[in-house]
């Protein structure tokens, strides 16, 4: 029995570690999916005195994208961003996560806004809510504001092509039919 218990043990330990081999870090598993996105009222960066609540996510596919003045995989990211906005006609709204307000408007100043609301979570509070794990992070949500998609990381041109833009023309599309 002294040598069984470890053993078993061992197996257990060795079971878990073994399934978690294939899992890819990008798709961390998010409890939100297929649920509204939560209650908030946060200022925009554009404009402080503007509130904004979960209402902006309603009557159209959104993009919410969280990122960071001080995060440098947001910074690669956000070329990405402003080039897919030229492109493609899309609602993208920015979370400005954990951030200084001053250091978030002069970056979308000088780097480009591809946003067109960038809410301001400086206490991370609906950040929290969300699950973000840190920045950035991207969320697909549908046209009555409920989660359909979570991304952890950089969203490239690969991740946008075949992922988030066919997804994002099927929930189009889902909308459509529905009329």
């Amino acid at each position: 029995m002294k040598y069984i218990l470890p053993f078993a043990f061992f197996i257990i330990i060795s079971g878990f570690l073994w399934k978690s081999i294939d899992r890819n870090p990008q798709e961390l598993p998010s409890v939100l999916i297929g649920k509204s996105v939560p209650h908030f009222n946060l200022a925009t960066v554009e404009d402080p005195k503007r509130s904004v609540n979960q209402a902006i996510f309603k009557d159209r596919v959104t993009v919410l994208n969280v990122w960071a003045s001080w995060c440098r995989s947001c910074k690669v990211e956000h070329e990405t961003w402003l080039e897919l906005t030229r492109q493609y006609k899309l609602f993208l709204v920015g979370l400005n996560y954990h951030d200084d307000l001053k250091e978030a408007n002069l970056w979308l100043k000088t780097a480009g806004n591809p946003y067109q609301v960038t809410l301001l979570d400086e206490k991370g509070r609906l950040g929290m809510d969300l699950g973000v794990y840190g920045t950035p992070e991207t969320f697909v949500l549908d046209k009555k504001g409920i989660i359909r998609y979570r991304h952890v990381g950089l969203v490239d041109f690969s991740v946008w092509n075949n992922t988030v833009w066919p997804l994002i023309q099927s929930l189009e599309a889902e909308g459509s039919s529905e009329k």
